[in-house]
């Protein structure tokens, strides 16, 4: 009798004890775990891809990753947005683990697209113009904004890469105000200049996207249109709040008419900004 009771208190103590046991076990997994991915996952190699304009090296410094940093305990989040602000021409960034010790970086990079020229020398905007302006560049409503002073390369996404070097191809842009230009930022234009940053992007999106990059030469964005040389031998007008990739499909269709029937040495001016015509041509 009293062996019975012993033995059903010896099970009672067991019971209570058993969920105490099971917690202790798996923080000790934890803790195990933890010391194991401090002490054994540490950086040894980084392997940088999808560079061209900047080394290894670069990128790596660029980084903050150092060897013998711990795999698991650096942010890669903060790292990638650490890359993009220092290396203007990143476009974009991926960081992974390949364990036991090393970090992989996939990386694409901008083009440099487009040039946009500085305005002619003494050009002002007024104080209101500051909201366009990047932020922390010291701009205020009392202080009126600096204007560019010399010609600057972007990407297809309107990302100030770095100043335009003499001998750049890249399209070039006129009939804007760049403010504040800075590496790594955004092309900004005063408040009044809106429409034609909206309209300088989607023309470039939509020259990307159809593969006409390499036909463009000159972009000039005035009040209500723009005005693009094209070929080398064209001037081509659109409205400037055009639906960019439907009138690019009509300008090449209308280019190879015209090729056809004049010859492929014409050259001249497409018209499409009237709205009961596709394209109206008239040759030089």
């Amino acid at each position: 009798m009293a062996s019975a009771r012993n033995n059903r208190r010896r099970r009672r103590g067991r019971g209570r004890l058993g969920p105490l046991f099971k917690l202790l076990c798996v923080l000790a997994v934890i803790v195990a775990l933890t010391m194991g991915a401090t002490v054994f996952f540490q950086v040894e190699t980084v392997v940088v891809s999808g560079n061209s304009r900047y080394t290894e090296e670069v990128v790596v410094r660029a980084t903050g990753i150092q060897v013998g940093d711990n795999l698991y305990r650096m942010n890669k989040n903060q790292i990638a947005d650490k890359v993009l602000r220092e290396l203007p021409y990143t476009r974009d960034l991926r960081i992974r683990r390949s364990l036991p010790s090393t970090i992989i970086i996939t990386m694409t990079e901008w083009e440099a697209v487009a040039r946009v020229k500085a305005p002619p020398a003494g050009t002002q905007v007024s104080a209101a113009a500051a909201e366009s302006a990047p932020e922390g560049d010291g701009s205020s409503q009392e202080n009126a904004p600096e204007v560019a002073s010399e010609d600057w390369l972007i990407s297809v996404g309107g990302k100030l890469l770095e100043p335009a070097p003499a001998d750049s191809t890249a399209i070039e842009v006129s009939g804007v105000t760049p403010l504040m230009p800075r590496a790594g930022t955004m092309l900004a234009l005063p408040q009044e200049e809106q429409p034609k940053y909206d309209a300088l992007l989607a023309l470039l999106a939509a020259l990307e996207e159809r593969g006409m990059m390499g036909a463009v030469e000159s972009i000039r964005l005035e009040s209500t249109q723009v005005v693009m040389g094209y070929l080398g031998r064209f001037q081509v007008k659109m409205p400037l709040n055009s639906d960019f990739d439907y009138k690019l499909r009509a300008l090449e269709a209308a280019v190879a008419e015209t090729e056809k029937t004049l010859g492929d040495q014409t050259s001249g001016t497409f018209d499409l900004t009237q709205e009961e015509c596709t394209a109206v041509y008239s040759p030089d």
